[in-house]
């Protein structure tokens, strides 16, 4: 068994909408990240998972409830954890080498840490591009560069906001094992939101499926399957048909569909 890293103590968190009146985003939610493990979120639109990574990266605060790294309480953002958003949010004027070379520089450490810089864009498949700038490359590529930007400071934690969602599906399967092999050579802990059960269970070790809001964790599932991860061997798919009653039972409503 990992050593838990992250801890989530009976956190809510509570908005306001335009009227004043409270939105509970999260509530009484509690769970333990381990040190090293894949772990993804999964669940309606609007059940706080977004809400959770942000509460894990210091970007946001919760009402009730703490959350910890290594028995220390979070209290605002760390260059431990790197956050790879849903869009690149790239600077457009600077190239693919100066976008992933910014958290370096912030550091004062770019001197003696730049030979990363090379190394990452190589294991993520960039060699080649990095005198480019952002509106020469595709949107995967530029989504590669982000994702290299939140590796370059060595993060301990790395969250991902459904990083994959705005490509075409050869490209996503594409970025889901170049991520896959980062993982396993870094051994960092990943925290990622998604919409997308195969993906879910192709990346991740273990699967928190959530209520829709007041965002709840509903269930607790590790995915162990024989053998190599394969979507079309029964194992997978009867994980997926069971996820997909899981996520159908935690919504008021059953979803028209889910991306599979």
């Amino acid at each position: 068994m990992k050593e838990t890293l992250i801890a989530v103590d009976n956190v809510s968190r509570i908005y306001r909408d335009a009227d004043g009146e409270p939105l509970d985003a999260l509530k009484d939610v509690s769970l333990d990240i381990r040190k090293g493990e894949f772990i993804t979120f999964i669940g309606p639109s609007g059940c706080g998972k977004t809400t959770l990574l942000r509460l894990i990266a210091g970007l946001d605060c919760p009402q009730k409830g703490k959350l910890s790294i290594n028995g220390n309480e979070i209290t605002g953002p760390s260059e431990k954890r790197g956050f790879v958003f849903q869009q690149p949010t790239l600077f457009p004027w600077a190239t693919v080498y100066e976008n992933v070379a910014v958290g370096l520089k912030a550091r004062g450490v770019y001197k003696e840490k730049k030979y990363l810089i090379k190394d990452y864009t190589s294991m993520i498949g960039l060699q080649g591009f990095e005198k480019a700038y952002p509106h020469e490359i595709s949107g995967g590529m530029a989504q590669r560069v982000a994702v290299v930007r939140s590796l370059i400071n060595e993060p301990e934690i790395l969250l991902l906001d459904e990083p994959f969602g705005a490509l075409d599906a050869f490209k996503r399967i594409e970025l889901q094992d170049q991520l896959l092999d980062i993982w396993r050579k870094t051994r960092a802990t990943m925290a990622m939101v998604t919409h997308d059960v195969d993906e879910a269970i192709y990346m991740s070790e273990r699967i928190v499926v959530m209520t829709p809001r007041p965002g709840r964790i509903a269930s607790m599932i590790n995915v162990d399957l024989s053998g190599e991860k394969n979507r079309n061997n029964d194992d997978f798919i009867n994980l997926r048909k069971n996820i997909l009653k899981m996520l159908h039972l935690a919504a008021d409503n059953p979803p028209p569909e889910y991306t599979i």
